[in-house]
């Protein structure tokens, strides 16, 4: 499916690869899932924990889960920094 973030501004988004790097990690690709798009395993252990948090109704305001969201939140924020600083000089 096409980014409508970079058909708009030219520029990828935060999460351009996440869709194809989730199918080469569905693949058992680890190396290129992490090539695509490093932050899918974080992102998608932040929704498992969301997801579980909510189908068992879990405290939502949990330390536990603030970490995971913040970690998942710098990771995705300093892939795409780096993405835009040294990935699309020519």
């Amino acid at each position: 499916m096409p980014c409508p973030f970079k058909y708009l501004f030219g520029v990828d988004c935060p999460g351009c690869g996440f869709q194809r790097s989730v199918l080469a990690l569905l693949r058992g690709d680890f190396q290129l899932s992490f090539k695509l798009y490093p932050p899918t395993v974080p992102l998608l252990i932040c929704f498992l924990a969301a997801a579980y948090t909510w189908l068992f109704k879990l405290n939502q305001n949990a330390m536990a889960l603030k970490v995971i969201y913040f970690v998942t939140g710098f990771f995705i924020f300093f892939n795409y920094l780096y993405k835009m600083l040294f990935q699309h000089i020519h």
